[in-house]
């Protein structure tokens, strides 16, 4: 099938001034790239481009799609921003490696991430084996970091327990095969059992070993609140002494304590940059935050299984405890800060029970039904066994807007696809990015803006053949309209597709036309080879 798009205004994704061209894609390929004259007169079809962006598909640095991929593979929520590739098994926590005991585990532990269908054949336990079952069909292309949690749940256990040098070495051996199965790097879940857990020693030796096969580590730090910078200066100075690149995970500085200081963390970047080493890091375009509701509790309290915590919820002395930390002390669940009951709203549960507490914050349940905050907060995680989501309205817009604008920032959704209300970011991240904050508000030109979104993106993850529009290059590719690219994506109505977006191309073939889902999966795994290159 030959593709012909004329008369586009292409944004290349290098950052360099937009040009009017025709544009040919033959099969998965970008054919060829015509900018004095019509091309491909013997073209099967010719789209109508004039007034139009043309753009390398997008790169979701941080998305959550890694069971919802798979039971929804046509994935209309990144497909109609111009997403073509995401990144998977953020957090720490995911679905590969496992055993059958510790995959029964994670499979609740992150129920209010992906759901967790009692129905669905999780046909895989090894790296290499999940991404072949990506490679039977889903919509956008998707890379994979080793998720630290499970590593160390398959070394280690669930519990808080410091790492013996063998458990160390056992891991190093888990990450090092698992990189050697495709994987592209680490992820870490620092303020997630069992992640939490680890010292610095273990985290150096694991970041070395993904440095030796040329990945770079991903964390979700220690906080996000209270001790934010202190914890970003603990990774950065992780990745000078371990030689390993280093992507900061959704990469923001949230709560009371941190208002106005994102200049900080910038220049803490600079001079990180300025020793060495190599940082990325990646942003959505939004203020409030989302996880599930028992992250907030302290780690203590969420040691081992989902059984060991909701007995431990049950016990009056155990309660008294975990209330302490959660409204006086701070919990390290909640980034070190007390819990703000008003910030915290129920965005998806498990149990239809608890449905009408979807779109309220724990406070306005309370003052509704007369009772504690933190009573109803226990009664939740209780009745839905720890599967309810949470947004957190803690966010600043001068720190959003600040972090953007830095050389080395990227886009991630953090997008949670479940629950009645999930966060917006899930189906609005890209497209938001494009109209409010580069057309609505200025802060970027267009060419910054779509490099933002694609070239440097795929620069940290060393794809081969994506990332920009070049010939030769994958037929990743999203045509939008500059003057109406919006998000509609609302807290009321999260599941809104965003406007502007006309045709989507995931190597090579639509996935959106004219505007309308055409239910292609024609998106695979994207390994890393020994090479370095990832394809």
């Amino acid at each position: 099938m030959r593709t012909l798009i004329r008369a586009a205004t292409v944004v290349d994704g290098t950052e360099t001034p937009r040009y009017s061209a025709d544009v040919l894609v033959d099969g998965e390929r970008i054919a060829g790239i015509y900018r004095h004259g019509p091309g491909a007169a013997d073209a099967d079809r010719v789209i109508d481009a004039a007034g139009l962006v043309l753009a390398p598909g997008f790169i979701d640095m941080h998305a959550h799609s890694d069971l919802q991929i798979l039971l929804n593979p046509t994935h209309p929520s990144r497909i109609t921003q111009g997403v073509t590739t995401e990144v998977l098994g953020q957090d720490g926590l995911s679905y590969a490696p496992v055993t059958s005991e510790v995959l029964a585990v994670v499979r609740r532990k992150i129920a209010g991430w992906n759901s967790d269908p009692a129905d669905f054949d999780f046909d895989w336990r090894s790296v290499g084996e999940y991404l072949d079952r990506l490679d039977r069909g889903i919509a956008t292309n998707a890379a994979y970091l080793v998720p630290h949690g499970v590593v160390r749940a398959l070394a280690v256990g669930w519990d808080d327990t410091p790492a013996s040098d063998a458990q160390i070495a056992a891991m190093q051996h888990i990450v090092g095969q698992a990189m050697t199965e495709g994987a592209i790097g680490l992820s870490l879940g620092l303020t997630y059992t069992p992640g939490m857990y680890a010292d610095n020693a273990e985290l150096l030796a694991l970041c070395r070993t993904v440095a030796a096969h040329g990945g770079y580590f991903s964390p979700h730090h220690r906080s996000y609140g209270a001790g934010a910078l202190q914890a970003y200066a603990e990774m950065i100075d992780l990745a000078i002494r371990s030689g390993c690149a280093l992507h900061l995970a959704h990469a923001t500085l949230n709560f009371g304590p941190n208002k106005g200081r994102a200049p900080e963390l910038l220049a803490m970047l600079d001079a990180a940059a300025a020793a060495g080493a190599d940082i990325s890091l990646d942003t959505y375009p939004y203020l409030p935050g989302a996880t599930t509701l028992s992250a907030i509790l302290p780690s203590w309290a969420s040691a081992g299984n989902t059984e060991e915590t909701l007995a431990r919820l049950t016990d009056p002395a155990v309660l008294a405890r975990v209330r302490e930390h959660l409204e006086v002390t701070g919990s390290d669940g909640c980034h070190g800060v007390t819990a703000e009951w008003n910030t915290i709203e129920i965005s998806g549960v498990q149990d239809p029970s608890l449905n009408r507490y979807v779109g309220q914050t724990i406070a306005d349940i309370a003052a509704a039904e007369g009772r504690e905050p933190f009573d109803v907060c226990i009664d939740i995680l209780l009745r839905d066994e720890l599967g309810s989501g949470i947004l957190q309205h803690v966010g600043h817009e001068e720190n959003v807007q600040a972090i953007m604008r830095d050389p080395r920032h990227t886009a991630g959704s953090d997008g949670l696809l479940v629950g009645a209300k999930p966060h917006p970011r899930g189906w609005g991240t890209f497209a938001r990015y494009l109209g409010h904050y580069c057309r609505d508000l200025g802060l970027m030109s267009l060419e910054e803006c779509v490099g933002h979104l694609s070239g440097r993106p795929a620069r940290r993850l060393r794809l081969a053949d994506r990332g920009f529009v070049r010939r030769g290059f994958a037929a990743d590719l999203a045509l939008f309209d500059p003057d109406t690219v919006a998000d509609t994506a609302t807290y009321d109505q999260p599941r809104q597709a965003a406007a502007g977006f006309t045709h989507v191309f995931v190597r090579g073939q639509l996935a959106l036309d004219d505007g309308e889902l055409t239910g292609a999966t024609a998106g695979r795994s994207l390994r890393r080879h020994p090479d370095g290159g990832t394809r």
